[in-house]
């Protein structure tokens, strides 16, 4: 299941990199960049439709009695990450750019993944009810949290208040709405669902992959890579790789410290240390405009690569360990 999980992420990965070469080379412009931003709005909206449809209320109402491992979860996501991004503002900004810069502060103020998060956890043998409880919350929860968090750490530019309320109403009529009426309608196509989940998924990839060609033809047509040089990238990538480093030590010393079990330790470090790529890609859509949108979805999209990498290590080491007689206890108390 783990080399099946990899390899299904290098080759998401691999698509990834040439539909961004692609936009780099050929560019959507004039009439054809209007055609594909309609057709970018669509994709939207189905991909939150489905992630509100392929939401189980049984498995939010198994896991929702966790609340402490829920709290540390979301306390990790949206409170110690974005603290990270701000206090890290001295060192990345000379390095990368303010336009990088506010990549990083978007990708920290995301939400955790639900699929990867949920399937690691599970690989990992933890608590998969609470796992899902809470990246499911998460990812929610982002919807609305993620732009008042990046107008917080924005705020030292002197933003209005009125951008924030903008990007919340778009965002709630571009993403929550499509997500609720997917959910409502969950009791009728809820199980056509989980039985397509395969084709499904590769529906979910193609309307983020759609989206970032969209959003990085206007970044080049606007100038990215002349801001953007070789040399920013691999820094990204260090700074990246740091991040992770810092958030996943984090998530286990506070999961140990605060006396959580080994299963509820697992879910807590693969739900609070992750950020979603899924999310964080249409949502850039609605938040940032033209040559922005390339440099702000830049850092999630490496991040995404090393957490995966990372996360596959770290869960098989997890499920190395041997099994104890009260293992299954947390799985069926959350």
């Amino acid at each position: 299941m783990l080399s099946q999980l990899r390899l299904l992420f290098d080759n998401f990965t691999l698509i990834l990199i040439s539909v961004v070469a692609l936009a780099s080379f050929f560019p959507a412009y004039g009439q054809g960049a209007v055609i594909f931003d309609v057709i970018t709005g669509l994709a939207i909206a189905l991909l939150f439709f489905m992630h509100g449809a392929k939401l189980s209320r049984e498995a939010i109402i198994a896991g929702a009695t966790h609340w402490r491992l829920h709290l540390l979860v979301f306390g990790c996501t949206f409170v110690i990450f974005p603290l990270l991004g701000l206090l890290s503002k001295p060192i990345l900004l000379p390095l990368l750019g303010m336009p990088l810069f506010v990549g990083i502060l978007y990708m920290c103020a995301l939400p955790g993944t639900v699929q990867s998060a949920i399937a690691f956890t599970s690989i990992a043998r933890g608590n998969v009810p609470a796992a899902i409880c809470s990246a499911s919350a998460s990812s929610l929860i982002g919807i609305v949290l993620t732009p008042v968090l990046l107008k917080l750490l924005l705020d030292a530019d002197g933003g209005s208040a009125a951008s924030t309320l903008d990007a919340i109403k778009k965002i709630s009529l571009q993403l929550l709405l499509p997500f609720v009426v997917g959910h409502l309608m969950r009791p009728l196509i809820g199980k056509w669902m989980d039985r397509n989940r395969k084709w499904l998924r590769s529906v979910d990839q193609s309307s983020i992959l759609l989206v970032v060609y969209t959003a990085f033809s206007a970044s080049v047509i606007g100038g990215l890579w002349q801001t953007v040089p070789p040399k920013s990238l691999a820094i990204l990538a260090v700074v990246c790789l740091v991040l992770l480093a810092i958030i996943l030590f984090l998530t286990t010393w506070l999961a140990r410290k605060l006396g959580f079990n080994k299963e509820d330790e697992i879910a807590i470090v693969f739900g609070g240390s992750k950020k979603s790529l899924a999310t964080g890609v249409p949502m850039a859509q609605v938040l940032f405009t033209g040559a922005a949108i390339g440099p702000a979805l830049l850092p999630i999209m490496i991040f995404h690569q090393i957490q995966l990498m990372a996360c596959a290590f770290i869960a098989n080491k997890y499920a190395q360990r041997p099994e104890t007689p009260n293992e299954k206890a947390p799985l069926q108390r959350a």
